[in-house]
């Protein structure tokens, strides 16, 4: 999973990402314009991982990873319709989902661009941007689609008129300030649009980038925040950034009491990292073995032959069957052999869909 950091100058998106990777990258407020990315993996905490390792000791763990790209030096003319182009759209572009920062913290020394904190005046103004991108874009395709119905023929030239027709929707729609994430296209129109990898389709988390003083008040502002601003496949969530990036610099006992201390009952990445999941569908699976114990990431609905092919591509072609047995069920059992004797370790084929805690092994031949 790939998640890509946006945000209005100032509003701490390099201070989050830090906090999110246990970075160092530097957070001062760029000024020279010039596009600057820090990229880094994150593996995400799961105690069904580590439980398993301990009982199977394999020479390898691997959980599962995210990978956030922060984007800074954005030019003068950001957050006041100016487009998104060049580098800065293709990193969004081949985002599974957008962590946008926005600011509430107050702090003389970083001016906010607009003058003012205003949070929910920000995320309209980012919406804005990315409506323009997406709108960009649409008019490209609609300018070469006109053309090439001037010689197209048949088949090609209905497919192509199909395409102009939902593009030509979707535009007015656009047009109108209206995300495609609300415009009311049926399941296979949003198939046939996912090539362009439309930004306002991404699923979007908003993280309200909080001061510490408002650590103990900002819940009820937060849900206030989240009435005003509804939208289905976007989510909205509160953390204070300069704080979690120094907790990610402590170890993580000493993180944990001071979290105890301040009465913060989960950390800014765990957060994220729900709501991520939650936002995009997300679930895993796991295989286990002395070789190796390692999460998988899939969308939920998969299918078990699908899933295989996340392992590679073989399994996927030679696909047999799958041995399963849920997480919940092997720790009762206590190992794979008493699991088999109560007949929890049960055999599926291709079209069985793949539960969030299944240990699988798959059988396949090529």
């Amino acid at each position: 999973m790939e998640i890509s950091i946006i945000g209005l100058p100032g509003s701490g998106k390099t201070t989050v990402f830090n906090a999110l990777t246990k970075c160092t990258a530097e957070t001062k407020l760029h000024s020279s314009g010039g596009l600057t990315t820090n990229p880094a993996i994150a593996k995400v905490p799961d105690e069904r991982v580590t439980k398993l390792s301990s009982i199977f000791h394999p020479k390898k763990t691997t959980p599962a990873e995210i990978k956030y790209v922060d984007i800074g030096g954005l030019g003068k003319g950001f957050g006041k319709e100016q487009g998104i182009s060049g580098q800065f759209l293709n990193i969004l572009s081949t985002a599974d989902a957008i962590l946008q920062v926005v600011r509430a913290f107050e702090d003389e020394n970083i001016p906010h661009v607009e003058g003012k904190i205003d949070p929910l005046r920000d995320i309209e103004t980012m919406d804005m941007e990315l409506i323009f991108s997406d709108l960009i874009i649409v008019e490209k395709r609609l300018g070469r689609l006109e053309s090439s119905l001037k010689g197209g023929k048949g088949a090609e030239r209905d497919l192509a008129f199909k395409e102009q027709d939902l593009l030509n929707r979707v535009k007015s729609a656009l047009e109108k300030n209206i995300p495609i994430r609300l415009q009311k296209l049926t399941p296979d129109e949003l198939r046939s649009l996912s090539n362009y990898q439309f930004l306002t389709a991404k699923p979007m988390l908003v993280v309200i980038n909080i001061g510490e003083k408002q650590l103990n008040g900002y819940s009820a502002t937060l849900e206030e925040l989240k009435q005003k601003y509804t939208q289905p496949q976007v989510e909205l969530i509160s953390m204070c950034g300069k704080l979690e990036m120094e907790l990610a610099q402590l170890t993580d006992q000493e993180a944990e009491e001071f979290r105890k201390d301040i009465g913060l009952k989960e950390t800014a990445f765990d957060a994220v990292i729900k709501h991520s999941y939650a936002l995009l569908g997300l679930i895993s699976f796991f295989t286990v073995g002395e070789d190796e114990v390692r999460a998988w990431t899939i969308r939920k609905d998969t299918p078990a032959v699908k899933a295989a092919g996340k392992i590679h591509t073989d399994i996927e072609k030679g696909f047999i069957r799958a041995e399963v047995i849920h997480y919940d069920d092997f720790i009762k059992s206590g190992n794979m052999a008493e699991a088999r004797k109560r007949g929890l370790l049960r055999l599926e084929g291709k079209t069985y869909i793949v539960q969030d805690g299944d240990i699988s092994h798959f059988l396949f031949n090529v």
